[in-house]
């Protein structure tokens, strides 16, 4: 499809939901799975005796529980795009978990109201990796990537009566990976029964090609499976639209005519005044219920959730939702939930989100592969938009048995499964086919299969930009690879942009992937310099945000490019959790084992450079955030640096009562007079966005900062204190009232304190739980990315005084109390309570 940019991506879509009347039967496939590491063909058999085997609930990832070693998945390789140019040996890449191997589930079930003339499918979500799937010990399906959703056709494999076998066999091979993947069947499986004649998986498709305040036509899809002998003719549809509060407010009845080259499809046409339009502060989602009659008998019932906007990417404008201009203030995330590894949890998704929002971020950048329904739908119902990620190898390998392996005869089912996955959902703005891929170096191969991939998402999807992330600017743009893209990703390198857009006919640059920008929660190094590929004995980065890895930067690097720079449409920050594997830079330095590149660590605790990213995307909530902590036993009278992020332009600071003076955010630094080395390594970018006290010496004591409005007005104030001996145990919930539902999470942030309250910012304590009434204890995380203790043990040091432990409700509704104690600490009690 040949397009520019400028006014083409006015479609707002729909995400199906095969939920509703007694024609159409979905239930979750959770419980009553058996599973084994072991591996031996007769496991697929209708009759195997399996009742020996670990009981589990999907979704399950099995690696995540350990324990961690070095020798799991260690590889031997050079990480071209980190500028490695020989081989290494690299431990904890992958996160240093046992996910390599076989592993199988089983299941018996019963398909409800199944009979004869009946059709059965099964929906996985994701299953990790190279998925093969027995029926009744019949091979249904073969599906090696483990990140992709899949439908099986069961209906030729089930009994009609009684109890039914699923068997799956996941394979994960050595060296598959670049960070952890999880294992298993960590994503949610769907049975979905329908009559004969019925809406498939991923059936419909509704785009809005008119969106204003007063009027949208919204435009519906709808295919049809029909049983031999039949067509569309024989069926008329009935949809009605209802708005978010659940009111109809348009209907449409449609008699099927068949057309040749359409197949059985159903097209229908709908006029919705003043319509609800979705965007991430008002993120309103309708629903198209749609019913397929033959004659009048009602043989199937479809609902596709829906928003009403409009997209558009302007050549040297930029990026516009439903008419305004909107930046990019996104993050890239993998998919892990840190302790709870890989499997899907919608609570703890939910928390992600909403830690996100509060920071200012309106994006997810999902890299690097297809994200879960789970995810995708949460971003619908809170607001904030999708860049949905594809694949990380094309043809050329990353990794020994990456997907290059897999490409020629899969990518097409892949993309277009993604696709047709999410083209019905409102958050989704973008398509990304690759990062990082080799292919990128060669303008004979690179062009070209940038060209098929976009090509397949247009064909599919017509209604959303393409993109991808390259990180060898010079070589894309050269060999006409970065020309060849809707729009431009480029990863890192920031100072090109400005060449590149001269060079490119888009006019338009994204940062698809920024800053890697590395630091630990609680950790400060001195003096305070800004470091690339900076090690240290206690496998840790500076917190206070002036380290970064070879090919990155720091975040005021891209922050001033696109601020200044209209073309420049915003980035997708690496990362904004941190993650299981690439402790980089501890490529080979053992117990490293996850990644430093967060702005919030994987216990979920918001990192300093949180409330850096704060104060800049979130200007309208007051930021007011002080580092170092002021506890430095030893340190007394030497050069203690303090930084303040805050949203005000002017603060004062004081030490034990004593101006330091005051600092003002300068604004005369720009993008063009701050690029050069001595202002890069002297922080000039930095002051525009950091107020910075560089020669303060530390005395024991209080910090107080006191923030200036623009108009030179006190507005808020804020201290910090010497914190005194570790004195007892604060456990602070992000939520109380929970779902009796034996998924719902409580995430319980643990802080060892002084008698005043005070963090005590240097304490080490081992924190045990017990956890009593209606739910259990879950898992728990300190952020540290050297710690080999186990995620699922009711015991855990805290890492620099703090901790987050996981509390999970059973199915039984009631109260909860977790209790955490400490030797020579105060205990700790919380209370919960868990509804149905």
């Amino acid at each position: 499809m040949n397009y520019r940019l400028k006014s083409l991506f006015f479609f707002s879509l729909a995400f199906p939901m095969m939920l509703g009347a007694q024609v159409r039967v979905e239930q979750l496939l959770e419980k009553g799975w058996k599973f084994t590491r072991e591996d031996q063909a007769t496991f697929s058999n209708e009759q195997l005796n399996d009742s020996k085997w670990q009981s589990v609930t999907v979704p399950h990832d099995w690696a995540i529980y350990g324990p961690f070693s070095i020798n799991n998945d260690k590889q031997l390789t050079a990480i071209t795009q980190d500028g490695q140019k020989e081989d290494m040996e690299h431990a904890g890449r992958t996160g240093g978990l046992p996910f390599v191997g076989v592993g199988w589930y089983r299941l018996n079930f019963t398909v409800p109201n199944y009979a004869k003339g009946k059709q059965c499918v099964l929906l996985f979500d994701g299953a990790m990796s190279h998925a093969r799937v027995y029926i009744n010990g019949k091979e249904a399906c073969y599906w090696p990537n483990g990140y992709n959703a899949f439908a099986v056709d069961a209906t030729p494999y089930l009994h009609a009566e009684g109890t039914n076998t699923l068997a799956v066999r996941l394979e994960n091979e050595t060296e598959s990976s670049r960070w952890y993947p999880g294992a298993g069947l960590y994503r949610n499986i769907r049975l979905i029964v329908t009559e004969d004649a019925h809406v498939p998986v991923w059936g419909t498709q509704l785009t809005t090609p008119v969106v204003n305040k007063e009027y949208a036509q919204a435009v519906l899809k709808t295919s049809l499976d029909v049983p031999a002998g039949k067509s569309i003719a024989d069926y008329r549809i009935v949809t009605d639209i209802k708005d978010p509060s659940g009111k109809v407010v348009a209907t449409q009845t449609q008699q099927g005519v068949f057309h040749e080259g359409v197949g059985n499809r159903f097209e229908q046409q709908f006029d919705i005044n003043q319509p609800q339009l979705w965007s991430v502060d008002t993120p309103s989602l309708y629903t198209a219920v749609s019913k397929i009659y033959e004659g009048e008998t009602l043989k199937d019932e479809y609902e596709t959730r829906f928003g009403i906007r409009s997209i558009e990417v302007i050549p040297g404008k930029g990026f516009f939702l439903n008419g305004e201009r909107v930046q990019f203030k996104g993050v890239c995330n993998h998919h892990d939930l840190g302790p709870l590894g890989a499997a899907t949890n919608e609570a703890a998704l939910r928390r992600q989100i909403r830690i996100l929002k509060d920071m200012g971020c309106n994006a997810i950048r999902t890299s690097h592969n297809m994200p879960s329904t789970e995810l995708v739908n949460l971003c619908d119902e809170m607001g904030m938009m999708v860049m949905a990620e594809s694949f990380d190898e094309w043809k050329t390998a990353k990794v020994e048995n990456g997907y290059h392996k897999n490409f020629d005869e899969w990518v097409e089912k892949d993309l277009v499964n993604l696709l047709h996955h999410f083209r019905n959902n409102p958050s989704v703005v973008m398509w990304c086919i690759g990062n990082e891929v080799p292919d990128q170096w060669s303008g004979k191969q690179g062009p070209k299969l940038t060209r098929m991939l976009q090509d397949i998402c247009h064909r599919e999807d017509p209604t959303r930009p393409v993109t991808q992330g390259m990180d060898a600017p010079d070589a894309v743009v050269n060999n006409n690879m970065a020309a060849v893209m809707d729009v431009p990703g480029f990863n890192y390198r920031p100072h090109k942009y400005i060449e590149n857009y001269t060079k490119l006919p888009q006019e338009i640059i994204l940062g698809s992937e920024t800053a890697s920008t590395i630091s630990s929660r609680g950790v400060y190094k001195f003096p305070v310099e800004r470091r690339s590929m900076q090690k240290y004995d206690d496998h840790q980065a500076s917190s206070y945000d002036v380290e970064h890895c070879g090919w990155s930067n720091l975040p005021e690097d891209d922050f001033i490019q696109h601020e200044d720079l209209p073309y420049c449409i915003g980035e997708f920050v690496w990362t904004g959790f941190d993650y299981l594997g690439e402790p980089t830079p501890y490529y080979s330095d053992w117990p490293s084992h996850s990644s430093l590149f967060g702005i919030i660590d994987l216990a979920g605790l918001p990192k300093d450079r949180y409330y850096l990213y704060r104060s800049h995307w979130n200007k309208e909530a007051e930021t007011l955030h002080i580092l170092p902590h002021w506890t430095w036993e030893g340190r007394e009278g030497e050069v203690t640096p303090i930084f303040v992020y805050t949203n005000y332009p002017s603060a004062e600071l004081f030490i034990n009562g004593k101006s330091q003076g005051k600092r003002t955010k300068d604004l005369s630094v720009t993008v063009e007079n701050s690029g050069d080395s001595l202002s890069l390594a002297t922080f000039k970018r930095q002051k525009r966005y950091r107020l910075m006290w560089m020669d303060t010496k530390y005395e024991p004591g209080t910090v107080k900062v006191v923030a200036y409005d623009k108009d030179g007005k006190a507005v808020a104030e804020k201290e910090i204190h010497t914190a005194g001996k570790p004195h007892h145990i604060e456990l602070i919930p992000d939520r109380t009232q929970l779902k009796a539902d034996g998924k719902d999470l409580s995430f319980v942030t643990v802080r060892v304190v002084d008698k005043d309250g005070n963090l005590c910012p240097m304490a080490d304590n081992q924190i045990s739980f017990k956890v009593k009434g209606k739910g259990i204890y879950r898992a728990g995380a300190n952020g540290n990315p050297a710690s080999l203790e186990s995620f699922q043990e009711p015991k855990m040091k805290v890492f620099y005084g703090m901790m987050t432990a996981i509390v999970q409700t059973s199915e039984e509704p009631g109260s909860i109390t977790l209790e955490a104690t400490a030797k020579g600490l105060q205990k700790a009690t919380l209370e919960l309570t868990s509804e149905k």
